[in-house]
């Protein structure tokens, strides 16, 4: 079943997807076109993966890690479907990146690879936006590249597991203004969701609702103010959002990390 939240008459309301209608609580039809969006769910955390595709990690020139590395998105960037992406003045490069998103289902801690997609509620589609002038060095956490405020849209619907044969063999594609900049594969995933459930609950408590971001494939290419991307990740529905530029008022960003194993003096 793929769910949504959304508002709709001033109401906020939740409900099913059901031939090209949003059926809420109360059997009412909306048009998915006609509503406003939310988050499929309110994540406790978010965490995202790092160079979880080879094809990446090459494009960008950087190693890939022997384990899962591990990053925060703060809920503060988080942005529902439609919403509209905030592109930082003086930014030289931002670029989108496709990922499957897993919602956990239930409490997780000390998982076992073998169990660990029992404890997996659905999916979603996720948009990992960062500002490339500030990840270089894998060795940092990249907050100031990705951690900006709308750069982690989610959505549209919240896809029930069971809905999803395989997450592992699901296709990703990525549309700037209509045109194919990113394709790839979640077969292609170096680390799978179980490794990486079972990697994260041995140190932490997964909680229900929480978001795992489980990496992006080769394409990533500039955007910019005025483009449109469209997001779609095999029976997860498409993740629409605009970008726009940064109040005047804001102070163009400047300086850049310095490149994997260098030291820059900071």
């Amino acid at each position: 079943m793929k769910y949504a939240r959304f508002i709709a008459g001033g109401r906020n309301l939740q409900g099913h997807l059901e031939g090209g209608r949003l059926i809420d609580a109360a059997g009412v039809a909306h048009d998915p076109e006609a509503v406003q969006f939310r988050l499929p769910v309110d994540p406790p955390k978010v965490i995202a993966l790092a160079l979880n595709f080879n094809d990446h990690a090459g494009e960008l020139g950087l190693t890939q890690p022997k384990e899962p590395a591990l990053f925060w998105k703060p809920n503060t960037t988080l942005l529902p479907h439609r919403g509209s992406v905030i592109y930082p003045r003086g930014a030289e490069f931002m670029h989108y990146e496709v990922e499957l998103g897993v919602i956990i289902g239930r409490d997780a801690r000390r998982v076992k690879a073998k169990d660990a997609m029992d404890y997996v509620g659905g999916y979603t589609i996720g948009n990992d936006l960062v500002v490339r002038d500030y990840v270089t060095n894998t060795f940092r956490p990249p907050m100031r590249g990705k951690g900006w405020d709308t750069f982690g849209p989610l959505g549209p619907y919240y896809v029930t597991a069971d809905e999803i044969k395989d997450p592992h063999d699901l296709k990703l594609t990525a549309y700037v203004n209509g045109e194919l900049r990113q394709e790839g594969s979640t077969r292609d995933m170096i680390f799978g969701i179980p490794e990486l459930i079972e990697h994260i609950s041995r140190f932490m408590t997964l909680q229900k609702d929480d978001v795992i971001l489980t990496g992006t494939p080769k394409g990533i290419s500039h955007v910019h103010p005025g483009d449109v991307m469209r997001l779609q990740v095999e029976g997860l529905g498409e993740l629409v959002n605009d970008i726009v530029e940064e109040d005047e008022g804001a102070e163009p960003i400047t300086g850049k990390e310095s490149k994997e194993g260098e030291w820059d003096g900071r």
